[in-house]
C-alpha cells in the first residue's frame, strides 16, 4: 500500500487529488455536535494543499436514498473544515454534475473544495456493478490522483471507496495508515494481558468479532444493551432490557467455548435499571434504581452498569497490557447513565498500557464526557471497519489501495 509520503515525494502542485474522507459526523439540524472525524482527515488534506495540489475532497453523510436530501447536506461540513483548515473551502452543490465539475474547474494550487454528499447518487452503493462503475468513472474524470482517508467507510465495497481507485494512482492518507498501524498491534505480537471491553445495543453487532477474540483476548468486558442477552443466557430475569432472544444459544456457545479456552468473560454483577427509558433531549432526572444483575425486575429495564460492575470492570483493566473498547456501557447521553462508559474510560486513562478506543458511540462518549483524547492511545474513526478488521475480514476499501 502506497502512502500519502510517496505521492508527496513525487510533486502534487497543479494535479486535482481526489480525497475520500468520512465525515459522516453527527448532526443536530444544521449543527455538527462532534467534529471529530473532520479533525482527523484534516492534516492529510491541509498536507496535500501545502504541497499545491488542487484538493477535491468527497464523503458520505447518513443514509439518504440515492437522491438529494437535505437534512444529509455536507455544507455545514465544508464551513467547519473551513475553519479547521483556516482556509476557504469551496462547495459543490453536486456530486459529478455541473456544479461539481465548475468547483473543481476553478480550483487554483493549494485550495480546497468538497463535494456534496456521494449518497445523493444512487451509482455511489449501488449493487450493480455498471451502475456503481458509471458513478466510478464520472467521479475520476474530476481528479488526477486518488487518496483513501476516509477510514469509517473501507469496508464499504461503494463505489468511490472500491471502484475509484481502480482508475486513478492511488494511495493511503495519514488517517488510514494511521489506523492500520493500529489495528495491527491489538493482531499482531499483541501484547499481554490483552482486554477487550464490548457494549453496545445489539449482541448480534460483535458476535463475529466475539467469534475471534475468544481466541485471541485474555479478557471480554461485557457491558452496554448487549450485556442483557448474555444475562438472560445465564438464566437471569432482565425484566423489559433491550435482550435479542434469538441471540441466546450462541451467547451461550461463546460462554461455554470461552471457559473452554481459557478467556475469562465477565458480566455485570449489578445494573441501574428504570420502569422508563429517560429523556435524552430534556436530560430530566431519571432516578434509577441499583440491582444486582441476577435480581433485574420483570417490569424493569437496565440502563447501565452499577457501581460494583464499575469497580470490577476497573479492576479488569488495571493490568492490562492492550486494550480495546468499542460500545459504551449504558446509555451514556443521560447523565444518570454515564457513570458506568465514564469508569470505563477512566480506567482507559489509567491504565499504563496501549489503549485504543474503537470509534462510533465509544469515541462520541469520551469526548462528550470531557475526556482529553490524547488521554488515549488512539481513537479509531471507523467502529465498524475495526470490527471487521479485527475479525479478519478483508475490507474492500484497504484491498482497492493495495497495489
Amino acid at each position: 500500500m502506497k502512502t500519502i509520503d510517496e505521492l508527496l515525494a513525487a510533486g502534487v502542485a497543479g494535479q486535482r487529488v481526489f480525497v475520500r474522507a468520512d465525515l459522516n459526523v453527527p448532526l443536530d439540524g444544521a449543527t455538527i455536535t462532534d467534529d471529530g472525524r473532520i479533525r482527523a482527515v484534516a492534516p492529510t488534506i491541509a498536507k496535500l494543499a501545502e504541497a499545491g495540489a488542487k484538493v477535491v475532497v468527497a464523503s458520505h453523510l447518513g443514509r439518504p436514498k440515492g437522491a438529494p436530501d437535505p437534512q444529509f447536506s455536507l455544507a455545514p461540513v465544508a464551513e467547519r473544515l473551513g475553519e479547521i483548515l483556516g482556509k476557504n473551502v469551496s462547495f459543490a452543490a453536486d456530486t459529478v454534475g455541473d456544479s461539481a465539475k465548475a468547483t473543481v474547474a476553478a480550483l487554483g494550487d493549494g485550495e480546497v473544495a468538497l463535494l456534496e454528499n456521494l449518497r445523493f447518487n444512487a451509482g455511489e452503493t449501488s449493487k450493480d456493478d455498471a451502475e456503481r462503475g458509471a458513478f466510478a468513472d464520472a467521479l475520476a474524470g474530476l481528479a488526477d490522483v486518488y487518496v483513501g482517508d476516509g477510514f469509517g467507510a473501507v469496508h464499504r465495497g461503494h463505489a468511490s471507496v472500491y471502484d475509484l481507485p481502480a482508475r486513478l494512482p492511488h494511495f493511503a492518507g495519514y488517517l488510514i495508515a494511521t489506523e492500520v498501524g493500529v489495528l495491527k498491534k491489538l493482531t499482531e505480537d499483541v501484547k499481554r494481558p490483552y482486554v477487550v471491553a464490548l457494549g453496545g445495543a445489539k449482541v448480534s453487532d460483535k458476535l463475529a468479532v466475539i467469534d475471534e477474540l475468544l481466541g485471541k483476548a485474555d479478557r471480554l468486558l461485557i457491558g452496554g444493551g448487549m450485556a442483557y442477552t448474555f444475562l438472560k443466557a445465564k438464566g437471569y430475569e432482565v425484566g423489559i432490557s433491550l435482550l435479542q432472544e434469538d441471540q441466546v444459544p450462541a451467547v451461550t456457545e461463546y460462554m461455554e467455548r470461552a471457559e473452554k479456552n481459557g478467556v475469562e468473560l465477565v458480566l455485570p454483577v449489578d445494573v441501574l435499571v428504570s420502569p422508563e427509558f429517560p429523556d435524552l433531549k430534556t436530560k430530566a432526572p431519571a432516578n434509577p434504581t441499583t440491582v444486582a444483575a441476577d435480581a433485574i425486575p420483570a417490569d424493569q429495564e437496565g440502563l447501565d452498569i452499577g457501581p460494583e460492575t464499575r469497580k470490577l470492570y476497573a479492576s479488569k483493566l488495571a493490568d492490562a497490557a492492550t486494550v480495546f473498547w468499542n460500545g459504551p456501557m449504558g446509555v451514556f447521553e443521560h447523565p444518570d447513565y454515564a457513570e458506568g462508559t465514564k469508569a470505563v474510560a477512566q480506567a482507559l486513562v489509567e491504565s499504563p498500557g496501549f489503549t485504543v478506543v474503537g470509534g462510533g458511540d465509544s469515541a462520541a462518549a469520551v469526548r462528550t464526557l470531557g475526556f482529553d483524547e490524547n488521554a488515549f492511545g488512539h481513537i479509531s474513526t471507523g467502529g465498524g471497519a475495526s470490527l471487521e478488521y479485527l475479525e479478519g475480514k478483508t475490507l474492500p476499501g484497504l484491498a482497492a489501495l493495495e497495489d
